[in-house]
Formats: C-alpha cells, sequence, structure tokens
C-alpha cells in the first residue's frame, strides 16, 4: 500500500483496450498514479504483483477469465472494485458524469482524493504580489461603472488547486472601475476562507467579498461562493442561501454555480475556468455557452493544475484560452468592443 505522503497507485486491468485508456485518462485527471494497466494475460504473467492501493478491474466477459480473480485475491489485500460502466465518449456530459461516478468510487476506498491549496501556499500570494505592476488604465471606450452600481454581466471564476495565485494574478491585470461583477466558485478548505479573501484582495481593485443573503452582486464585486451550503439567485438576482449542501464531492460545485447564476443572467452570465483537479464545471459550460454566454480557459502550461480547464475545453465549448494576463486583456478587449457597438447603435443626441 502507498504511505500516507504518497500518491495512491492504481491498477487498471481491462480487455478493452479504449476501457483501459479511458480509465488512465480519468485517474490521472483526480491525481492518481497508475502501477499496472494492462490486460488479464499481462497481469497474470507479472514477474512481481504489482503494488497497488486499489485495482479496477472492467471485463467485456468475466467468464472469459475465470484464474484473474483468484490470482488477485491471493496477491493483494487492496479494494478491488469490478464491473465499472463502460466510460462513453470522451468530451461528452456523459464522459464526465461517467468520471464523477468513477471519482465517487475511488474515493469510498481511498479517501478524500482533490489537492486543496493550503493557507501557506495561499499566504505566499502576499509575498508574490509586493511585486506586481500596476494594473492598465481603463479604455477610453469603456464608461466607468458608477460606484455601487448594479452589475448588468456577470462572469464566474472557477477553480481549484493552483487557483488562488491564477486568479490575483488575472484580477491584478485588470483596470479600475470595469462594468462587471465577478462571482468566485474555488475550492478550498473552508478554514482558509478569510485568509484567501485578505490576501486576493491586497493589490487588486477587486475586493473579496463572502456571498451575503440578500446582496446583489455590484460592479466590481468579487463574490466568494462559500463552502458549506449551496446559493443561488432570487427572482430579483439578490443572493440567497439553500438549506443543504452543494451536490457532488466538492464545494462550492462550480457546476451547480454556473446553473444557479445562468438561470438568472442568461446570455449576461459568463465563466472562466482557472487551474484545477478533476472536471468540476465540464458538465454544464456548454449549457452556459448554450445561453449564449461566453466560456474561457487558462492554458494548459500556465496552471499548477490543468485538469479542469482541459476538461471544460475538451467539451468544445471555450471560445478562448490563454494564461492569466490575457485573460485580463481579452476581457477588457470584449467590454470596449460592445461599448464600442452600443454607442454606434445609439441614435445621435444632436
Amino acid at each position: 500500500m502507498a504511505s500516507a505522503s504518497e500518491r495512491p497507485q492504481v491498477g487498471i486491468v481491462s480487455d478493452i483496450i479504449l476501457q483501459r485508456h479511458r480509465l488512465q485518462d480519468a485517474t490521472n485527471r483526480f491525481g492518481l498514479e497508475i502501477c499496472f494497466s494492462g490486460d488479464p494475460a499481462k497481469l497474470m504473467a507479472y514477474p512481481d504483483f504489482p503494488d497497488a492501493s486499489l485495482w479496477l478491474i472492467t471485463l467485456e466477459d468475466e467468464a472469459d477469465h475465470p484464474q484473474l480473480f483468484d490470482h488477485i485475491l491471493e496477491n493483494t489485500e487492496a479494494p478491488v472494485l469490478f464491473g465499472l460502466d463502460t466510460a462513453p465518449s470522451a468530451g461528452s456530459t456523459d464522459y464526465f458524469r461517467w468520471e464523477r461516478r468513477l471519482l465517487d468510487k475511488l474515493e469510498q476506498s481511498l479517501g478524500h482524493l482533490e489537492k486543496l491549496d493550503s493557507a501557506a501556499t495561499i499566504e505566499k500570494l502576499a509575498e508574490e504580489s509586493a511585486r506586481t505592476t500596476g494594473a492598465p488604465a481603463l479604455p477610453c471606450w469603456i464608461p466607468p461603472a458608477a460606484p455601487s452600481s448594479i452589475a448588468d454581466e456577470i462572469w464566474i471564476l472557477g477553480a481549484s488547486l493552483g487557483g488562488p495565485a491564477a486568479v490575483k494574478t488575472f484580477l491584478d491585470n485588470l483596470p479600475a472601475d470595469l462594468p462587471v461583477g465577478f462571482v468566485y466558485a474555488q475550492h478550498i478548505d473552508g478554514n482558509f476562507t478569510r485568509v484567501l479573501t485578505r490576501v486576493l484582495g491586497r493589490h487588486a481593485h477587486y475586493q473579496l467579498k463572502t456571498a451575503e443573503s440578500g446582496y446583489r452582486i455590484r460592479n466590481g464585486d468579487v463574490v466568494l461562493m462559500p463552502v458549506e451550503h449551496e446559493w443561488t439567485l432570487d427572482s430579483d438576482g439578490a443572493l440567497e442561501q439553500r438549506d443543504k449542501p452543494w451536490p457532488g464531492p466538492y464545494g462550492p460545485s462550480i457546476d451547480q454555480v454556473l446553473l444557479n447564476l445562468g438561470d438568472h443572467y442568461s446570455d449576461r452570465c459568463n465563466a472562466i475556468f482557472f487551474s484545477g483537479m478533476g472536471n468540476d464545471g465540464a458538465i454544464a459550460a456548454p449549457l452556459l455557452k448554450a445561453y449564449g454566454g461566453r466560456v474561457w480557459v487558462q492554458e494548459s502550461t500556465s496552471c499548477d493544475n490543468s485538469s479542469m480547464p482541459d476538461s471544460v475545453a475538451a467539451t468544445g465549448c471555450a471560445g478562448f484560452c490563454g494564461t492569466p494576463e490575457q485573460l485580463a486583456r481579452e476581457l477588457v478587449n470584449t467590454i470596449e468592443k460592445s461599448c464600442l457597438l452600443k454607442s454606434r447603435e445609439q441614435p445621435d443626441s444632436a
């Protein structure tokens, strides 16, 4: 068995090549290491039985391999999961639901798998922020948002491992007074929420604030979704806490945030997916795109872990991909183009 300091190792046995590949991709996305992947004959001939923390077994016909199960059970005390569902086509909504079911089974045997940023990692951002250069000026074609004005356009910032650093860089590269509000859905230990709020708002025009019931999102806000309970919007667009936890394994559920806000804002609701493990957001992102909203992702090489933005990109709904700095510039350019278009559509006041 793997030591407590190591990531769990998984053995995969399947006589279906495509199923093996998709199980490998999924387990890698959850940060697990593969110590064996092959068909039953390969495992039976293996000189030293692999030291896996968990075995995943999926066969086209179990009757074709009568000795396999005795061989596995004689050589390991690790949990063995049999009869896994066949993986659907990669990039489809069904595929990401299949991944979620697989994750649930893995965590039942191995415990919590998603890596989260530590308090020390978040605090380190305070040191790095001292080196942050000044934010750009607001382009002349963008009218500055009136103080405390209600946001007409919302951008959801979804992230997990590595997200705080990426989101801070993104916010630090935005000019003040943009006519937009942000909702920040970050997988994080609830004990670190205050640290995150303090550090990310230290040198940015956009201050983090925790969601409050009855509050309407304003331009310049970065509203942090709480971990413990699901939040939605009432008919007037005010934040509202529900008396139930977020669905799914982690809070806040980024998929649910997209659905809850998208229902109210429709094509005025957009999303950017930053660094993170897993595939949270990949199910709802295509639906947000269907509403008419924009979906962007952080490019892989600038992520601490690119599984989350890569999963969203695999659905084909991402309209832009870039570093946090490039995402900030693209947002400013997008708002500027929209303002220019509106100014040309307005009748001449003369």
